[in-house]
């Protein structure tokens, strides 16, 4: 199917979907708003489901056969699952933790999956009003507060310190260690996929993640920066997929810029 579609459309589209459930998002956060507890105790907000809305009903409008897979309606049984080999991923609102914070670190993701491949990927910066998107063979692109696009590329090889992007709300112990082996290295924490963006713009070298995700966190930045010359892998530096088993968890995972690397070598024996 991925062949018939126009990805470079598609991905102009979601751009102004994912800037239409930003609207909604900051509607809410600009007010008083509940909070619930998912079953996984994770937090869940008005402005959740109020993107979530947004977005399945423009998607579906949009691309009424191809399924969509949210967050906020991931429920879904695997042998259903498993037959799609197209399909929107989406993460309404990712980084809940710092939209309640109301430190903005949080972001609208919304990616195109196809053979378990991320082809699409949008992500929007509500509070900041910037957009990072990217489609397969298209390159990966930044529009700050509505001006034009910009290419954005990883870096390579540096001679300078590391900078290494981590979770705000995730550390570990296994992290600690991991930089520790790494050396010259300097940590900067940021929410959300934020942190991917950071790479696939050339802020940072590396986010080694170690510490449990679910794919609609990392669907659309992984195409964005993958189409900005990086890539993301398991930590046995193989491609991570999507839409492979039963559970939507993420593996463990680095994201990176400079190829020539063995990222997992500095991790500790012990590391899964």
């Amino acid at each position: 199917m991925s062949e018939s579609l126009n990805l470079e459309h598609l991905c102009k589209q979601c751009v102004d979907i994912a800037r239409e459930a930003g609207e909604r998002i900051l509607e809410i956060y600009n007010s008083d708003y509940n909070i619930e507890e998912k079953d996984d105790k994770s937090p869940l907000t008005d402005a959740d489901m109020a993107a979530h809305n947004t977005i399945i009903k423009a998607l579906t409008t949009l691309t009424p056969d191809i399924p969509i897979l949210s967050e906020e309606s991931a429920k879904l049984p695997f042998e259903e699952r498993k037959k799609w080999q197209t399909y929107w991923l989406v993460d309404p609102l990712d980084g809940t933790k710092e939209f309640i914070k109301r430190n903005g670190e949080f972001t609208v993701n919304i990616a195109l999956i196809n053979n378990h491949r991320s082809i699409i990927g949008v992500i929007h910066v509500p509070v900041l009003n910037i957009d990072y998107f990217g489609w397969k063979n298209g390159g990966s692109f930044k529009i700050e507060q509505g001006g034009e696009a910009k290419t954005i590329q990883v870096r390579k090889q540096t001679t300078d310190k590391l900078v290494v992007v981590g979770s705000r709300s995730h550390g570990s112990e296994q992290l600690q260690a991991y930089m520790k082996n790494l050396g010259d290295s300097e940590l900067l924490s940021m929410g959300s996929s934020l942190k991917f963006c950071l790479v696939a713009e050339g802020k940072a070298d590396l986010y080694p993640r170690i510490g449990l995700t679910s794919e609609w966190d990392t669907g659309a930045a992984h195409c964005i920066v993958e189409q900005a010359g990086g890539r993301v892998t398991k930590l046995d530096m193989t491609e991570l997929e999507y839409n492979t088993k039963d559970s939507l968890l993420n593996p463990f995972f680095f994201v990176f810029g400079d190829n020539s690397r063995d990222w997992s070598a500095y991790l500790e024996p012990t590391a899964d």
